[in-house]
């Protein structure tokens, strides 16, 4: 896991969330010691994607571990102040949710969890307390991009009142109005 070393978490952090989640798991900010873990999580993210090419193990594992290093880059940068946080049960790290806070709105970096924990209303949940944190923050909306090849993800989003938006890239911009679900609800 070459260039770990290099990489940090930035020592600001918004609080938007942490502690006891509901369902099992607990957030926590995100240490440097945490890297080994959320690189693997990450390289599990990729597992299915990379099936297909055929590289030696070796040059699989440089590719992961330079593209975790770059996204791990990016979004301390350009998400400031953020939440970065680790998602856990039993002590034991399952995930990650990285929350940006705006001024007027906040930013659902990423929310990940390891295969194991899928498809237990872990994500559905820590969604709502993002949800709920933005509503109280007196923010206005809270904002995701989610990959056009992830159905399951856009199906979820759209039953929490997430609103489809443009797509860039790969990705579909998704939008939750704090005013718009206040109507609905």
């Amino acid at each position: 896991m070459s260039g770990l070393s290099a990489l940090a978490f930035p020592p600001a952090r918004t609080a938007l969330l942490s502690g006891p989640a509901g369902l099992g798991v607990e957030l926590r900010p995100a240490q440097d010691g945490d890297l080994p873990f959320l690189r693997t999580l990450y390289g599990e993210l990729r597992t299915a994607e990379l099936a297909a090419v055929p590289w030696p193990e070796a040059a699989r594992q440089a590719f992961l571990d330079n593209q975790f290093a770059l996204q791990h880059r990016h979004y301390t940068t350009h998400y400031l102040p953020a939440d970065f946080l680790v998602i856990e049960h039993s002590g034991h790290p399952i995930g990650r949710l990285y929350v940006h806070r705006g001024e007027r709105e906040a930013v659902l970096v990423d929310i990940a969890l390891r295969p194991a924990w899928r498809g237990r209303g872990i994500g559905r949940r820590l969604i709502g307390l993002v949800q709920a944190a933005t509503r109280q923050a007196g923010l206005a909306a809270l904002a995701l991009h989610v990959e056009l090849g992830n159905a399951a993800a856009q199906r979820l989003y759209e039953r929490l009142g997430f609103v489809a938006g443009e797509v860039a890239g790969h990705h579909r911009a998704m939008r939750w109005d704090v005013a718009r679900d206040r109507a609905v609800s």
